[in-house]
């Protein structure tokens, strides 16, 4: 179930070999074995992918994220190297689900998020469906103490309380989680009133989810959210931040398995994401649903890849300060 990625995932354009000014993420991300990865004296920022589409199978939605993991490095591969000389990236390679075992599959990837920050790496987490987020989960989980508050920031249109008594799926994850982890809140922002049935948001009132429906995450309500964000990160140990990309507006992301016309613009989940990740307790993120079979232009997976590098810049200045 784990793989390597290929060298070629990290080429790109080269303006010079000798002048570090000039270089670009592919010339200076190292590719290096989960088992090899060890603590040190820098600034490390460990990449991840999740080669997984069967929970979206699962969950009757359109196929196609596995792809996202190698798209977005290819995206990211030419955008220019901007970090210090004590800050390192490094590509650890990729769980890959096989046989439509799920299950087995979040949990290596799970395996591999608790080495990393057992190794003091921030984590970045390149999905796959958003049944990523329950191997990343555990991962946070097992690398704690067993009573630590976990809170999930989640920037999404749909809830993911679905069910699991049949089995897990990408719209089980949070529920899973609250259900079996007393230790863990859940903040969601962007939930689309017209992409959860009524059953889901009396599910999230019972599980005592905390939420912003997308019409209201407004230039006038910023302040406020940007607020309400800082308190509830602030009162949790750690703080975990998932990324659906169908929570933006299809003009933006069309290559997600539901796009959605309602969705927020760019500029609204850059706030949050910038938010959470400069947060001190915030030191691992993923980001899920880039399906570069359905995208146009690339859109989907060029934005998608903005963010990561987003959150590896915040990440790393976190973890220098």
């Amino acid at each position: 179930m784990y793989a390597m990625t290929d060298q070629k995932q990290w080429e790109g354009r080269i303006d010079s070999t000798t002048n570090t000014s000039s270089f670009r993420l592919h010339q200076k991300v190292k590719r290096i074995p989960i088992n090899d990865v060890s603590a040190s004296d820098y600034q490390h920022a460990a990449i991840v992918g999740f080669i997984c589409d069967e929970g979206v199978r699962r969950n009757q939605g359109r196929i196609g994220a596995a792809s996202g993991p190698n798209a977005l490095r290819a995206a990211l591969a030419s955008l220019p190297w901007t970090f210090t000389e004590e800050q390192q990236v490094i590509d650890v390679g990729n769980i890959l689900c096989l046989n439509h075992a799920l299950e087995d599959a979040q949990s290596e990837l799970g395996g591999i998020v608790q080495t990393l920050l057992t190794k003091k790496c921030q984590c970045v987490v390149l999905g796959g469906g958003h049944e990523t987020l329950y191997g990343h989960y555990l991962g946070v989980r097992a690398a704690l103490p067993k009573d630590a508050k976990i809170g999930i920031v989640n920037i999404d249109a749909h809830f993911d309380l679905r069910p699991y008594d049949e089995q897990p799926s990408s719209g089980t994850m949070f529920r899973q989680i609250l259900e079996q982890d007393p230790y863990t809140d859940y903040f969601v922002l962007g939930i689309q009133r017209y992409g959860n049935t009524n059953e889901l948001f009396e599910k999230a009132d019972e599980l005592h989810v905390k939420y912003i429906l997308e019409e209201n995450m407004t230039a006038e309500n910023k302040v406020q959210i940007l607020n309400d964000l800082q308190h509830y990160m602030d009162n949790h140990d750690y703080v975990l931040l998932t990324l659906c990309m169908d929570v933006l507006n299809a003009a933006f992301a069309p290559g997600v398995s539901a796009p959605s016309p309602f969705g927020l613009d760019t500029s609204t989940v850059r706030t949050i994401l910038q938010k959470v990740t400069s947060h001190p307790k915030t030191h691992s993120f993923d980001i899920c649903e880039v399906n570069p079979s359905l995208d146009e232009n690339g859109r989907t997976v060029k934005l998608g890849a903005y963010f990561v590098y987003e959150a590896l810049n915040n990440l790393l200045k976190g973890q220098g300060s």
